[in-house]
């Protein structure tokens, strides 16, 4: 027997008590979950901004390179969804459709079915997330008992622009990702 089998071995024979799991107590806010996402996504460096607003940004920055996945803006002039990532190194701005938001701390659930391509949300200089109020949660408990819920293959939490504080110190926006984060909140 080998000295990993036998450290192993041991550590079975110890008799545990069988304990059942603690009960989890109940955090859910009694808040506005607007408002505070809102605050919540101000925090983050991002803006929570309506389809008016960010059609001035887009017309202000004459942005030729927008990708919309969300569908929301099918007036604007957008490209298609390249096969190839590589081809996505100069994007402007994406525009995609978040599943829920997180009110506590302006996350915004993703998964591969929001993105069309993994590495669209860190590519892109500008990113916005198009996103149902009603789809509002209070906390990351109730965030990840949805998640939970779901069956994708890949997911993540996006909460702002890239940011880093790496450097001296220093507040960078925009160090190894999007620069900007824009949620457009819709009452659908």
């Amino acid at each position: 027997m080998s000295s990993r089998d036998s450290i192993l071995a041991k550590i079975k024979a110890i008799p545990t008590e069988q304990k059942s799991l603690p009960e989890i107590p109940d955090f859910e806010l009694k808040v506005d979950l607007k408002e505070l996402f809102i605050q919540s996504i101000k925090g983050n460096k991002g803006e929570v901004v309506d389809q008016t607003q960010l059609r001035e940004f887009l017309e202000i920055n004459r942005f030729t390179k927008i990708i919309d996945l969300s569908n929301s803006f099918q007036d604007l002039r957008t490209l298609p969804l390249p096969e190839d990532p590589h081809d996505l190194n100069d994007l402007e701005v994406a525009i995609i459709q978040g599943q829920f938001g997180v009110a506590e701390n302006g996350a915004i659930w993703l998964t591969d079915e929001n993105m069309g391509l993994r590495v669209l949300p860190f590519i892109t200089e500008h990113l916005v997330i198009v996103l149902d109020e009603k789809s509002l949660v209070d906390n990351m408990h109730t965030a990840y008992n949805k998640i939970g819920e779901q069956h994708s293959g890949f997911g993540l939490f996006i909460a702002g622009p890239s940011k880093t504080a790496d450097i001296e110190q220093s507040l960078v926006i925009g160090a190894h990702g999007a620069k900007s984060l824009r949620v457009v909140l819709t009452n659908l």
